[in-house]
């Protein structure tokens, strides 16, 4: 690994470059968001609440894109957690990876499925879609772009607009595991 888990320089681990917010600095929505976030997840508020809730209507935006995709996106909670794990995983962030392995499961995959897709492996049990979209996760975070094999593949099991999502769905989880990486955002004690 990268050390992309815990970030380290002169070989000392860093902590959080912009620490989580108060509620004076997220405003009440954040706050409650955040603080509701965690009841829902069996951790204190999500440091990803807390930290990007600093940015105040930027966050909201954002909340609001990514819950489009996920959970309220047409890719089952499964299938989303498959490409959101694998794009974790690829791009080592253990924000992304400590979440989801609790939403994963949650989700309906099973504890091997998880540690399988952790591992950078494709379980035997995925349907053939789902490993399909797996594919399709690692191939846009390794290249930025799918071929047009890759592409008729994709659209032999999506439909359009689920093509459409995944593309963002995997492209907010990466762009997501920059911030989180970037801003040493630590992962949440589990209560």
């Amino acid at each position: 690994m990268s050390g992309r888990h815990t970030p380290e320089v002169g070989g000392r681990h860093t902590g959080p470059r912009i620490p989580p917010g108060s509620l004076r600095e997220l405003g009440p929505f954040g706050w409650a968001f955040s603080r509701a976030a965690g009841r829902v997840m069996g951790t204190e508020p999500p440091a990803v609440f807390t930290t990007l809730g600093r940015a105040r209507g930027t966050f909201t935006g954002w909340l609001h894109f990514a819950g489009r995709l996920m959970p309220f996106g047409s890719l089952s909670r499964r299938e989303a957690e498959v490409v959101i794990l694998t794009v974790g995983t690829r791009r080592e962030c253990e924000y992304e990876l400590s979440h989801h392995r609790r939403i994963g499961r949650r989700a309906g995959l099973s504890a091997d499925e998880v540690s399988s897709l952790t591992r950078g492996d494709a379980p035997p049990t995925l349907s053939e879609r789902e490993a399909v979209l797996r594919a399709t996760a690692l191939a846009l975070v390794e290249d930025r772009d799918l071929d047009d094999e890759a592409w008729a593949r994709l659209r032999s099991v999506t439909s359009e607009r689920e093509a459409v999502e995944l593309l963002l769905l995997a492209g907010n989880y990466d762009m997501l595991a920059t911030v989180l990486t970037t801003l040493r955002v630590q992962p949440d004690p589990v209560r």
